[in-house]
């Protein structure tokens, strides 16, 4: 099973430390550990068509409740882009997600990240289960 998967990072950590597209994408990627240090403490976790999370706790909260859930679960990514910005970043993932029990389930995600002083401050997600026939 594979509950955190590798996900492939275009370019290493600078001096500074990571870049903003690494941290963007770990974060996308459900690597979620590698992006824990880089939350602001008051960053915004916007989830279109849910709530908004504010705080790095709550944030931590809702990804360690993921990882939980996709602890027994296959994940495949079909497609993984970035678009880098200056102080931003927009990651757009498709998933596939296979479960013990036979169950299976496509997703497709687009997370767009702000950044400020090395820190996401705000994180943007829309979210859709895509059918067969997508």
């Amino acid at each position: 099973m594979n509950p955190t998967p590798a996900v492939p990072t275009p370019e290493g950590p600078t001096p500074e430390g990571p870049t903003p597209e690494t941290i963007a994408r770990a974060f996308s990627g459900h690597a979620f550990h590698e992006a824990y240090p880089y939350l602001a403490e008051d960053v915004r976790w916007i989830l279109i068509g849910g709530p908004t999370l504010v705080g790095k706790g709550a944030a931590i909260e809702a990804c360690e409740g993921t990882l939980q859930e996709l602890a027994q679960t296959e994940t495949t990514f079909t497609k993984f882009r970035t678009v880098v910005g200056a102080d931003a970043v927009v990651v757009d993932v498709v998933g596939e997600y296979s479960a013990p029990d036979q169950a299976k389930s496509v997703v497709a995600s687009c997370d767009i990240y702000d950044f400020s002083n090395g820190l996401i401050r705000t994180i943007t997600s829309y979210t859709a289960e895509l059918s067969d026939d997508n």
